[in-house]
């Protein structure tokens, strides 16, 4: 099963879709998005509401669900 989810690029307001497995780990989803917008991974992390979401979470064990917003932020401790 997919879910799907838009990945939103704080610095440009721009953002993309995403189909992701249940295995997909957030480090994946920076990876990809950071990819698309051609910016180095290492220098982010994704935010959903006020949590700072980093790593090897799998997308169920962050709970990101189906239709979510999660925004590709600079990590604020620094990349």
């Amino acid at each position: 099963m997919t879910t799907r989810i838009s990945v939103k690029n704080a610095e440009t307001g721009s953002s993309v879709e995403m189909e992701l497995e249940a295995e997909n780990t957030v480090e994946e989803i920076i990876e990809s998005a950071a990819s698309y917008w051609e910016v180095s991974p290492g220098a982010y992390v994704l935010r959903r509401g006020k949590a700072v979401l980093r790593g090897q979470s799998t997308i169920v064990e962050a709970k990101i669900r189906e239709g979510d917003v999660v925004e590709l932020i600079p990590d604020p401790e620094g990349g």
